[in-house]
């Protein structure tokens, strides 16, 4: 393969990447569903489960 198709083949996938990578979308509008263990409950200020005081 010569040296110049093997730089544009290169150059094409390079500049193809980010687009293809955007297509996948981001995930900001999405919220995970945290489940804590019985007697706890998610504290989303320490983002970690805390023990329900009764």
């Amino acid at each position: 393969m010569p040296i110049k198709t093997l730089a544009a083949a290169l150059a094409l996938a390079a500049s193809l990447a980010p687009g293809l990578a955007l297509a996948q979308g981001c995930s900001h509008d999405r919220q995970a569903n945290i489940s804590c263990a019985q007697g706890q409950s998610w504290d989303a200020t320490l983002m970690k489960c805390v023990p329900v005081n009764s």
